[in-house]
């Protein structure tokens, strides 16, 4: 049985912490999340990591990340420029910001063979996530995958939140993801405020993307086709990205992909802010105490 891979999209860490050597411990042995999420991935059965990242922050990446690793799994590399873009396209003049995450997937086409999970590089999922999403990638399936959370373990109480609010139907088989890009608690539930100031009031119980991903090598065509007809219709701004949740709802509406919904109920946990990081820190304190995760990882 072939064992998948862990495609981690770390293209953006540098410049969102500020350099690499201050991504935050979480854990008490000086761990980050990235461990974590590694740590599961190898109790979950993953056989190669494949991290997406930027030239200029390679040689940091690999020292202080890679290496760590590289003794435990295989490691290999993709990279995530503004300037690979497919023939026809040209970089507008002042574009500074990532084209997202469909992009930063698509730049592991050449080292991604197998089926294979896509994940953030600064996301806490938890194991559950990991234990699910191995298991339908090596279940032979053509099927897609996408890990579902629900919506009020994943909000942060200092600010607003973007999350793929799904539809799902009776089977578990994904009818659609809204990006929702201002969500915050509200009594019980939450609401979402949208551009024009229009308020969703939400239960908190919704399945929600956190992007988590389980895919084949199908789709690497599917995102080229995608992309370019991003490109087409937004190319020349300078700030639009084309994200992997509205791609994968592109194709789920065309009837060109099918995405099992798998549940957790596992909390989920980031930095989206700065206060964010202490009820992180004890949040993995109390999985340590629960006897989910050892007091020091790597041994």
């Amino acid at each position: 049985m072939t064992k998948p891979t862990l495609l981690v999209l770390a293209a953006g860490m540098g410049s969102r912490y500020g350099g690499l050597k201050q991504i935050d411990p979480v854990g008490p042995a000086g761990e980050t999340i990235i461990d974590y999420s590694i740590y599961d991935a190898l109790r979950a059965g993953f056989g190669k990591l494949v991290f997406v990242i930027r030239k200029d922050i390679e040689q940091p990446f690999r020292e202080i990340i890679g290496a760590r690793f590289e003794k435990r799994i295989a490691v290999d590399y993709a990279y995530q420029e503004l300037d690979k873009l497919p023939p026809g396209y040209a970089l507008p003049a002042g574009r500074t910001k990532p084209w997202g995450t469909t992009h930063a997937i698509l730049m592991a086409e050449g080292v991604v063979q197998e089926p294979f999970a896509a994940i953030n590089a600064d996301d806490f999922y938890g194991e559950q996530a990991y234990q699910l999403i191995a298991k339908q990638l090596t279940s032979g399936t053509a099927n897609y995958a996408m890990v579902g959370f629900i919506l009020r373990n994943t909000l942060s109480p200092f600010g607003s939140v973007a999350r793929g609010v799904c539809r799902v139907d009776e089977n578990n088989f994904l009818k659609s993801v809204v990006e929702m890009m201002k969500i915050e608690p509200a009594g019980h539930g939450a609401k979402n405020t949208d551009a024009a100031g229009q308020i969703t009031q939400l239960s908190g119980e919704e399945a929600v993307s956190m992007n988590f991903w389980g895919f084949t090598p199908a789709l690497f065509p599917q995102l080229r086709a995608q992309f370019d007809a991003f490109l087409k219709k937004s190319g020349t701004e300078l700030k639009s990205e084309c994200y992997i949740p509205s791609t994968v709802n592109d194709l789920v509406v065309a009837g060109q992909a099918k995405v099992e919904v798998l549940r957790t109920n596992d909390s989920w946990f980031g930095v989206t802010y700065r206060e964010d990081r202490p009820q992180v820190v004890e949040s993995i304190r109390q999985l340590i105490a629960q006897g989910k995760y050892p007091e020091k990882l790597w041994a």
